[in-house]
């Protein structure tokens, strides 16, 4: 099908919004007036440049306050529309969103609406134009679709139709089932939002939180289904306030929004794209840093041995367990220290994982390599991590691992170096990255449509100096598990922390191992300790254990969990975490002091 955006659902001048609208690959666009009014091209400039652009202006709006007014003042509104008419004509667009009136003048007749838009409709015909009346969900009289399709139906003009829009239908909790009973060819335009469910004055949560298709809590696969089988043949059309959009970049928000309409036609049956494949572990994460000591020395207290280097890059593997790391020192690391780059994921058919991706507007990255390295894809996520589609040690299929020469030394087996049985680290349990403040509800779409992960509902988590959110993404069996964060504003960008979660079976071990190698955990203040024991109850020495090493507790009805954090080195830090029982949270509750104490060990500058 087409696919619309309207310009208020990006930032930048209207200029900016129509390049990134066709770089994103829509068809069409909704002029937004007050994008048109800020622009110092003339209409006919502007029709000139979406056509350049290929893109058809499918919709100008808004005309407010129209309908179901005194006669005097419908004479002045019949005025300002002759007015819009004749410079939608020079624009080029045939369609006028007309909002349901909230003016304190309007009344409660609807044959005084339905006559008056269907005055305003002869005028629009006159000038070759089509009236799409919608129903605000604060509208003073009118303020549902069924409403909105009464007075249409009653007015019985054929250029007067209906704007329906996913928000208003869904936010006032309205059944979309009765969208069927509309006949299509009135239906004259369809608007997408998507929005979380929240308490709050419907007028507020729309002028401020709606957002794509996929990144809230409405079921717009069915909404839309409901309009598909009514007979509506036009384009599905976005339009988003945000505010946190209208401060991105256009480029990319034009990007995640056409892959949310991607998305949003495969749920609703109406498009087959390439079917995910879903990672089933993770097969590397990758650190560059422009000094491999530090993080060298904290791996190696971790019971991480080097065990390969890559043939041709400044590549090392360390290894232990199933849990592999590699450290590159090559150009691309950041002079602000050491960030995790890269994750490997481990995937039944990487070639499939990379059609996926590419179908939904995240094309394989350029990359370098020698003729003798095996063939690798990878694509960056929103915050710019890459993401690589392996076969680990997979005979059937080439092999990352083909490219590293082994050294000398042997990976750490179930059990830490020289032969000790305590506290192995099993594997690479999670990771978490904090993703650019505006980007965040762009990453839980993308995890969970290009990789095919289940994204679990976000959590606050109070910070010293702000709020941060949390949103993990994983597969069924819980063998990836990534948590996006988000900070609390902007301010933080610069120095968003990421971290490995290392599994153990006993964290206690793990972490007495790693303070015997001269490892430094982040301390915990005593009082978490006094509140864990009012909470809780612990056997003889357990809690004063946890105490000693810094070691944090969370349960639940599942299970146990059990975490520790080493310090940070650059931007990057380590956790030991041991679950218990079908515990799968990440110790959110836990997460403040973490946050807290992490500011508390931050060096003075």
């Amino acid at each position: 099908m087409r696919t619309s955006i309207a310009t208020v659902s990006l930032s930048g001048s209207l200029t900016e919004k129509l390049t990134a609208a066709a770089r994103a690959g829509f068809d069409g666009v909704e002029i937004f007036e007050n994008d048109l009014l800020a622009s110092p091209l003339s209409p006919e400039e502007i029709r000139a440049r979406t056509a350049d652009l290929g893109l058809r202006i499918d919709l100008y709006q808004p005309m407010r306050d129209i309908e179901a007014v005194p006669e005097d003042e419908f004479e002045r509104n019949l005025r300002r529309a002759r007015h819009k008419f004749a410079l939608m004509e020079r624009l080029g667009a045939d369609t006028v969103l007309v909002c349901s009136s909230v003016s304190p003048l309007a009344v409660d007749d609807d044959a005084l609406a339905a006559g008056q838009l269907s005055a305003l409709a002869d005028v629009a015909r006159d000038f070759g134009i089509r009236v799409a009346y919608e129903a605000l969900a604060w509208g003073r009289h009118v303020n549902t679709y069924d409403h909105a399709w009464r007075v249409v139906e009653a007015a019985g003009h054929p250029a007067l139709g209906t704007c329906l829009d996913s928000f208003h239908i869904l936010a006032r909790g309205s059944d979309p089932k009765g969208v069927e009973d509309i006949p299509g060819e009135k239906i004259f335009f369809l608007q997408l939002a998507d929005a979380p469910l929240m308490a709050m004055d419907v007028l507020q949560w729309s002028r401020h939180y709606r957002c794509f298709p996929g990144q809230g809590g409405f079921d717009l696969a069915g909404l839309l289904g409901h309009v598909m089988r009514a007979g509506y043949r036009g384009p599905l059309s976005l339009e988003v306030f945000n505010d946190v959009f209208r401060q991105a970049e256009a480029g990319p928000t034009a990007v995640d929004a056409q892959r949310s309409l991607l998305v949003l036609q495969e749920a609703a049956g109406l498009a087959a794209p390439p079917a995910p494949v879903v990672p089933t572990g993770v097969s590397f994460a990758e650190l560059v840093t422009p000094d491999a000591e530090p993080v060298s020395a904290v791996l190696g207290a971790l019971g991480f041995t080097r065990t390969a280097r890559h043939r041709s890059k400044p590549v090392d593997l360390w290894q232990q367990g199933e849990a592999r790391v590699l450290l590159n020192t090559g150009p691309q690391a950041r002079r602000d220290g050491t960030a995790l780059a890269a994750v490997g994921l481990e995937s039944p058919d990487p070639a499939g994982a990379a059609r996926r991706a590419e179908a939904l507007l995240a094309p394989v990255l350029p990359r370098r390599r020698a003729p003798e390295d095996a063939p690798l894809d990878a694509v960056a996520a929103p915050d710019g991590t890459e993401l690589f589609f392996c076969a680990t040690d997979r005979p059937e299929l080439p092999g990352w691992t083909q490219d590293f020469e082994r050294t000398d030394e042997l990976p750490a087996p179930s059990g830490a170096p020289g032969g000790s049985a305590a506290g192995p680290v099993e594997r690479i349990d999670h990771l978490a990255l904090t993703q650019p403040w505006h980007q965040f509800d762009e990453a839980a779409l993308f995890h969970r449509s290009v990789l095919g992960l289940a994204a679990q509902e976000s959590v606050d988590v109070a910070d010293p100096y702000g709020l941060h959110r949390s949103r993990a993404v994983t597969d069924t069996g819980g063998s990836v598990r990534i948590a996006l964060g988000v900070g609390p504003g902007p301010a933080d960008d610069g120095a968003r922390s990421q971290h490995i979660a290392l599994a153990t079976a006993d964290v206690v071990a793990a972490a007495r191992r790693f303070r015997a190698a001269g490892g430094r955990l982040l301390p915990i203040p005593a009082n978490y300790y006094d509140d864990l024991a009012a909470r809780y109850e612990f056997t003889d020495g357990e809690l004063a254990t946890y105490r000693e090493l810094g070691i944090l507790y969370d349960r639940d009805a599942e299970g146990e969990f059990r975490h520790c954090w080493t310090e940070t080195v650059g931007r990057v830090f380590f956790e030991l975490v041991q679950r218990d029982g079908g515990y799968r949270g990440y110790g959110a509750v836990n997460a403040p002091v973490r946050l807290a104490a992490q500011h508390a060990s931050r060096p003075v500058r």
